[in-house]
This record gives structure tokens, sequence and C-alpha cells, in this order.
């Protein structure tokens, strides 16, 4: 009878998690920044931000986003400024780069290039780097990346930044006070 009983339940519990997760992920919600990418959840935390605080924060993506979908890793540039307005850091004490590489190098060219890599897709993370660009966010493309893979600064999205190599716009940025998120 115990193994009947194990032999129903598994399943069971199974069958909840996503209903779990779903249920989990209900708490996160876009803006205040950003309404249409970027959701965060609230959090109640212990180490309370100081009022004053400034944010300079290098980003580096070396991953492409399947063809048509919007990156993770720049959708993680609108989360970092969504959760900080959130809690109260003024948007304009947050200042993004981020440091483009590898198989995402594509993410950064505008839709005719694009689109003649890509079998047609649509490149679902412009939309989203055009308005991460109106709210002061730099990005910045490795330049032997770009080599690698054909692409020339004709290719670029408008305001995209064609660097020496990711190395030269990592150190630079640290030279001027941005410090590299791990994520």
């Amino acid at each position: 009878m115990r193994k009947l009983s194990l032999t129903l339940l598994v399943p069971a519990l199974i069958l909840a998690l996503p209903t779990t997760a779903q249920a989990q992920m209900e708490n996160f919600k876009t803006g205040p920044v950003f309404d249409e990418f970027g959701p965060t959840a609230p959090v109640q935390t212990d180490t309370p931000l100081p009022k004053d605080v400034t944010f300079k924060i290098n980003f580096d993506v070396a991953k492409a986003a399947e063809p048509g979908t919007l990156s993770r890793a720049i959708e993680s540039a609108a989360r970092f400024i969504n959760i900080h307005v959130a809690a109260g850091v003024p948007e304009n004490n947050i200042r993004l780069a981020i440091v483009v590489h590898g198989g995402a190098a594509h993410d950064l060219t505008n839709q005719q290039s694009y689109g003649s890599r890509k079998d047609g897709a649509e490149n679902g993370s412009a939309a989203a780097i055009a308005t991460l660009q109106k709210h002061g966010v730099n990005f910045y493309l490795c330049g032997q990346s770009a080599a690698a893979h054909g692409i020339s600064n004709a290719d670029l999205l408008p305001g995209v930044k064609m660097e020496l190599s990711a190395m030269t716009a990592h150190a630079l940025l640290q030279q001027q006070g941005y410090t590299l998120n791990p994520f």
C-alpha cells in the first residue's frame, strides 16, 4: 500500500510544480521605468540602499538570443533599472554599459543584417536596445567578434559603438569606475 501511495503522490507533485512556479512568477511585474520588459518582484530587504547610491555597472553579454526573441542578458539591464528605481534610486544615478561579444554580436545588428544571417528572423532585441539607449544605456560591440562574424559598422543598430575588443571596452569602463556585473 505504501508503494502505491508513492506511485500516486510523485506524479501529483510533478503536476503541481508548474502551477506553483507560475504562481510565483505572478509576483513579477514590469515598471516603473520599462513597462514592456524587465519584470521584477518586490523584496523586503535586510540592507537598505543609501539614499545617494550611484551605480555604474558593466554587463558582459556573449550568449546570443534565440532568433526573434529578446536577449535575456540585455533584458537584465532593464530589470536592474526597474529594480533599483522601484527601490527609490533615482534613474539618473544608474549608469549601465553592455559589452557584447561572441555569438551575441548579431543581437546588435540592424534588421537587414540580422535577417540575412538568421533566415529572415526579426531581431527580437532591437526595440529593447533602442528603448534602453533612450534611458542612457550604452552598447558596445567587440570589434574582434564583429570581424569574426563579418559584421561591419554599417550593420549595427543606431547608437551601438564598435570597440577594438570586448577586453578593451571592459578595461576602459573599469577605468571610468564601472564594475562588472557577473550575471
